[in-house]
């Protein structure tokens, strides 16, 4: 891997964290309720845009998602749940609420997302527009 590749990743994933902060500021965040951050992946494809979440010992009833305009959040809790007989000894696994947020791109068609959770991992795709133009809610007059 030349170094140019692996300056421009760096760039990416810096671009990738500012655009994060930039769509929180859009969609209002409790951050008394967010204590953890889910790992997650964001991939484009020809047709489709994919982004994976990991949530791992969670189940797709402890999580929502929503769209808002052109924003995308997903949120949720991880709780840890303890026998009446039992205390926690040591705790390094994250548990909590969060929400994480995404800007949806112009070429994205936000009629059509689907979602799936399988092994921890919640997978939301969105396709592309189909004609390439920015996807539109708008009605054309005849």
């Amino acid at each position: 891997m030349s170094n140019f590749t692996v300056d421009i990743e760096k760039q990416l994933s810096a671009l990738g964290k500012e655009l994060q902060q930039f769509v929180e500021k859009l969609v209002p965040v409790d951050r008394e309720v967010r204590d953890f951050t889910p790992s997650c992946d964001v991939v484009e494809g020809n047709s489709t845009y994919k982004i994976f979440l990991d949530l791992p010992g969670m189940k797709k009833k402890d999580v929502k998602i929503s769209l808002q305009g052109r924003v995308l959040t997903i949120e949720g809790e991880r709780e840890l749940y303890l026998e009446d007989d039992e205390k926690l000894k040591r705790s390094e696994r994250t548990q909590g609420a969060f929400i994480r947020s995404f800007a949806i791109p112009n070429y994205a068609d936000v009629n059509q997302i689907e979602a799936s959770f399988k092994h921890g991992v919640l997978t939301i795709e969105i396709s592309k527009a189909d004609d390439g133009d920015e996807a539109s809610n708008t009605i054309p007059i005849k």
